[in-house]
């Protein structure tokens, strides 16, 4: 089912008022909390939310340095080397991709030196032939959703 306007406006509050329970979000939207919760069933069992839980800084955490390692794979391994990476704490996303290499991973370090460790233990994977590592100097735009869910609410009016 397309996500229509009420949802769009479930969504925004979700984004702006993370911490405000189901039944102030009734209030907010001027519906009934049955509808309401039966709409954050809905999204949740569509995909459309995904968690619930806090965003977190690596960091407030002690890994302030960010690089996207670029890692080529021998063809054949994607799947044995996407769960090997898995099990290195430091890699906070990883992807298959298409373009200039197999798997892109956005990786968090403490320093320098350690985010030489970690790329060393990803070049010890086997199936990893060669990373290319592009460190981030400073965050441009910080991950968000409410931009796509407005166009998404202007998409669902003009229907």
């Amino acid at each position: 089912m397309p996500v229509d306007e009420l949802d769009t406006r479930i969504l925004r509050l979700l984004i702006e008022q993370p911490r405000t329970s189901v039944r102030e979000y009734a209030r907010l939207l001027g519906v009934a909390r049955g509808t309401l919760q039966a709409r954050l069933d809905r999204l949740e069992r569509d995909g459309v939310i995904t968690g619930t839980g806090p965003t977190l800084s690596p960091a407030a955490l002690g890994h302030p340095v960010l690089a996207f390692v670029h890692v080529e794979v021998t063809q054949g391994h994607l799947d044995e080397v996407g769960e090997a990476l898995a099990r290195v704490p430091e890699i906070v996303e990883a992807f298959s991709i298409t373009g200039g290499g197999d798997m892109m991973t956005r990786v968090v370090a403490r320093d320098a030196m350690h985010l030489e460790d970690v790329i060393q233990r990803l070049i010890q994977v086997p199936g990893v032939v060669r990373t290319r590592t592009e460190v981030a100097l400073r965050e441009r735009v910080p991950h968000r959703m409410l931009p796509l869910v407005e166009a998404v609410g202007r998409a669902a009016r003009a229907r």
